[in-house]
């Protein structure tokens, strides 16, 4: 079974949720999907053991063979590449913009010259290791590149289905939350009783059932706001999958790296009994589809 756990916004405590579930369950694949900014190994603490590089195909121009047909820069869904013709006071350029390209590869397919070919250009690396009975994989994208969601798709093709997987999400709504949600089985929304909680907290609704994954909500620091989300939420017939409170023990222990419930494991058994009823949530999903 593979859990994603998302927010619309930054800072709604989505790690912290994804981290005390893995280490109340053990025996999971842990994958941090926030590429830009991966912390989930500051507080799970694995020995990494590993690393790969992730590449994405940029087109590569054979001058000999270029015709400057143009073909190129019309088939560029992004822009990527501008042709430039010769002229009788210039010779001709192929301009490409890698910071543009998304390695569709479809220039490389459609020229008729044959005249571009595909080299790898490193964008990012996945790194893995263990801590105890969890397997940890997280991604990070190299300072100044974009393609985000080509590094969470190549990170989440270590997922072993035979096991259970968390996957920690990028906050936001956008390209990469997408590409970390897709093949999941349930997702838990994270979010917090603010007006812009609030706000993104729908939204990121709307992507997921537009993705038609099961999912719930679990609202972060539940005291410190007001009732709409839960009001939201029951007409909706969302479920609230679990309500923490603010708590400085819990803050206190987040500032120095350590999941709460190691100084509490007493409240392993939340976790657990919301393991429980997100499965049979997903299971009931998965008849009625």
């Amino acid at each position: 079974m593979t859990i994603s756990v998302a927010s619309g916004k930054g800072g709604t405590g989505k790690t912290t949720i994804a981290v005390n579930l893995a280490l109340s369950l053990g025996e999971v694949q842990f994958f941090d999907c926030d590429v830009e900014e991966p912390n989930a190994h500051i507080f799970i603490k694995p020995a990494l053991k590993g690393k790969v590089p992730v590449t994405v195909p940029m087109p590569e121009i054979d001058f000999s063979k270029c015709t400057y047909c143009g073909i190129c820069q019309k088939v560029c869904e992004f822009n990527a590449i501008a042709v430039l013709p010769p002229t009788s006071k210039s010779h001709g350029q192929v301009l490409v913009f890698e910071h543009l390209c998304h390695g569709c590869g479809a220039c490389y397919t459609l020229c008729p010259e044959k005249a571009i070919a595909e080299k790898d250009k490193e964008i990012g690396l996945i790194e893995w290791g263990e801590k105890d009975s969890i397997t940890f994989y997280h991604g990070k994208l190299n300072t100044g590149e974009i393609l985000t969601p080509a590094v969470i798709t190549a990170l989440k093709k270590f997922i072993k289905n035979t096991s259970t997987v968390i996957i920690d999400s990028p906050p936001g709504s956008s390209c990469p939350l997408i590409a970390s949600l897709k093949g999941s089985d349930f997702c838990i929304i994270v979010t917090e009783p603010t007006p812009l909680g609030f706000h993104d907290m729908k939204i990121a609704i709307e992507v997921v059932e537009e993705l038609k994954i099961p999912y719930g909500v679990i609202i972060n620091r539940a005291d410190i706001g007001n009732s709409d989300i839960e009001n939201f939420c029951k007409k909706r017939n969302i479920p609230v999958l679990m309500k923490i409170p603010y708590n400085k023990d819990i803050a206190r222990l987040y500032s120095k790296g350590i999941p709460y419930v190691i100084e509490f494991p007493e409240l392993k058994e939340q976790y657990l009994n919301l393991f429980a009823t997100l499965t049979e949530i997903a299971k009931k999903h998965k008849t009625s589809g």
